[in-house]
């Protein structure tokens, strides 16, 4: 303890540096408790995949083999191509729910197969209608009007099974009711797709006293006031007349939901298994820090007095653990048809720009102390400390070739999968 006591102070000072700083990249390194549970996306959807295909995926990136997981979610995605999307179609009794489906099919109310319309409530139970004209493999579902009965919105939605659709259509008209409010709190608390549609806007038109501009304003000012109130994010609003299906917002209605469309087809799915592969990566990472036999053998190869030589041994070691070296992302670009989202395995180099933290543990007063810490005098007095500040420079390494796994996977799946032109 006299040893330490009368060290010059300057050398005190960056001895201490040296220890806040290790405890404050402990800190920094160590995971965070909320982990992304494997499925979580911004919406729930039906169209989900199996648990085996969930399992093999992350066999796959436990391996490190990043080529077999593109190959699977690419199998994966091409069987959801022909996935029936349900669409419901809801709102208050007499709101013209039946007519909005017409419209979107762009049929008349006369046709044969055309939802049955009339000022009486006419729908009475779930009925399914398909346009596979303008949505292939889409269905339509017209569901009964909520508020012919005191039932609740709650019962209202068990009994129509609202969880089983894929995107729900809130229709109004005339007023935007608390039953509209009802609706749009539930299906945001179920994280399902929903728009909020104002029909009969003709009638509005030729009733209203104000400019049409001014109407359409007043219309949107009033479902947003009253959606905000409740707390509900602002849902894509549409305001249309069924009579007149090529003006107004009917137009950008149907572009909106044909985007939706390939989404709940493709990009939900997509989305799911790439939040699986972060899971599995963010595991692997975990284990990888927690591996101390590795981390030994590591050291034992190369010399322990350079540092450099034995960071770059551990990176090179990290990024063939994770398919990150490069001959699997030169095949992975290959397969992709991207070359340009770079084929080369990082260097060490590499790392210091992109982590201020590692920066910072390789700085000169940092590499000073060490040296110093670890002279023969010292009689290894230090040595436990100099190997937990080694080991957490390893673990950082990890944790910056784990992200950088995620990203590149994430950019090869959706190069893999989806078109250019809609990325």
């Amino acid at each position: 303890m006299d040893l330490v006591t009368n060290l010059p102070q300057n050398i005190w000072k960056t001895f201490t540096l040296f220890i806040n700083m290790a405890n404050y990249l402990k800190c920094l390194i160590s995971p965070s408790s909320k982990s992304m549970t494997a499925g979580e996306s911004i919406y729930t959807s039906q169209n989900s995949s199996s648990p085996e295909v969930i399992e093999e995926i992350g066999k796959a990136v436990a391996e490190g083999n990043l080529q077999k997981v593109i190959g699977i979610a690419k199998d994966e995605i091409q069987s959801k191509s022909r996935y029936r999307v349900k669409i419901a179609v809801t709102g208050d009794s007499g709101n013209g729910m039946s007519s909005f489906i017409n419209a979107l099919r762009l049929i008349g109310h006369e046709e044969e197969d055309s939802a049955p319309t009339g000022v009486v409530r006419t729908t009475k139970k779930p009925a399914c209608y398909f346009s596979d004209s303008h949505f292939p493999y889409v269905e339509l579902w017209d569901l009964p009007g909520l508020g012919a009965t005191a039932q609740s919105v709650e019962s209202y939605l068990e009994e129509m099974q609202i969880s089983t659709y894929d995107l729900i259509i809130i229709v109004a008209s005339e007023q935007f009711s608390s039953n509209h409010v009802k609706l749009a709190i539930t299906m945001q608390r179920m994280r399902k797709r929903f728009y909020v549609v104002w029909t009969k806007l003709d009638r509005d038109l030729s009733t209203s006293t104000f400019p049409e501009p001014q109407l359409l304003q007043s219309i949107q000012r009033n479902i947003r006031e009253n959606l905000q109130q409740a707390q509900v994010r602002d849902p894509p609003l549409f305001l249309i007349s069924c009579f007149s299906p090529s003006f107004h917002d009917f137009p950008e209605l149907r572009k909106t939901l044909q985007k939706d469309i390939f989404s709940i087809r493709y990009r939900d799915p997509l989305e799911t298994i790439s939040q699986v592969c972060d899971k599995c990566i963010s595991n692997k990472a975990f284990s990888l820090k927690e591996d101390q036999r590795l981390m030994k053998d590591l050291e034992a190869a190369v010399s322990p007095e350079d540092d450099t030589a034995n960071l770059e041994r551990g990176l090179e070691t990290y990024q063939k653990l994770f398919g990150m070296d490069d001959g699997p992302l030169q095949q992975v670009a290959r397969s992709t048809g991207r070359l340009e989202m770079g084929s080369r395995a990082l260097q060490f180099q590499d790392l210091i720009k992109m982590d201020r933290r590692l920066e910072l543990m390789m700085c000169f007063p940092v590499n000073k102390s060490l040296r110093f810490l670890e002279s023969s005098w010292w009689y290894g007095l230090w040595n436990a400390v100099i190997r937990y500040f080694r080991h957490q420079r390893h673990k950082l390494i990890i944790e910056i070739v784990a992200k950088n796994t995620k990203t590149s996977l994430r950019k090869a799946l959706k190069d893999s999968i989806l078109p250019p032109e809609i990325h």
